[in-house]
């Protein structure tokens, strides 16, 4: 599992993804990082999240290892308070309002990176924010756990985040780990990236 921040041009702009291969150990370690840097490379020239995940797609699929790696990323610009984001077959950034209402940005999901033969378009939506909102982005293995639907999952994560809005971010992040990963420790990697808005 990775993650990433970059500056992007023009504005006062951000983007910040997360993504995760299949495997372990170092043969996956070296995809995670060639995965990372293109998708890094990508945002700082794509006009929008769909076009650099449409990039790093195309790029995947020359990359031994990249199978089924999925992906999302999202621009934020904190003049006009909006993100706009895309994911390529990754669970969705949660928007969390400062009124506790969560918010899971899924309405720009494409499958994972290298799952089309050919390049297609990848699908982009944004959303608003207002003051005090709080972006989290993370990987699957904070909210999926065998047997167990990825809704139920995704329901703890909200609750989660809605009680605990109001903690500076590190601790925001402490306090969804202690909750969500399993007492006896967790069976995949999980990285968990929380901006305030």
């Amino acid at each position: 599992d990775w993650y990433d921040v970059v500056d992007l041009v023009g504005g006062n702009r951000i983007g910040v993804a997360v993504g995760d291969v299949v495997g372990h150990g170092l043969a996956a370690a070296g995809v995670m990082g060639q995965l990372r840097s293109a998708l890094s490379a990508a945002s700082r020239v794509a006009a929008g999240p769909g076009e650099a995940l449409n990039l790093l797609g195309r790029y995947a699929h020359v990359v031994d290892g990249a199978e089924a790696a999925t992906a999302v990323t999202t621009f934020i610009d904190f003049d006009a308070h909006t993100i706009t984001y895309s994911s390529a077959g990754h669970p969705p950034p949660a928007l969390v309002h400062a009124d506790g209402r969560v918010q899971f940005l899924d309405r720009a999901t494409d499958p994972p990176l290298d799952a089309r033969p050919e390049p297609f378009p990848r699908p982009q939506a944004s959303a608003t924010y207002g003051e005090g909102a709080t972006l989290v982005l993370y990987t699957d293995g904070l909210i999926e756990r065998r047997h167990e639907d990825i809704d139920t999952g995704l329901s703890r994560l909200a609750d989660s985040l809605g009680r605990h809005r109001t903690e500076d971010p590190e601790r925001l992040a402490d306090s969804v780990l202690l909750e969500l990963l399993p007492p006896g420790g967790a069976t995949d990697d999980t990285a968990l990236v929380i901006v305030r808005l």
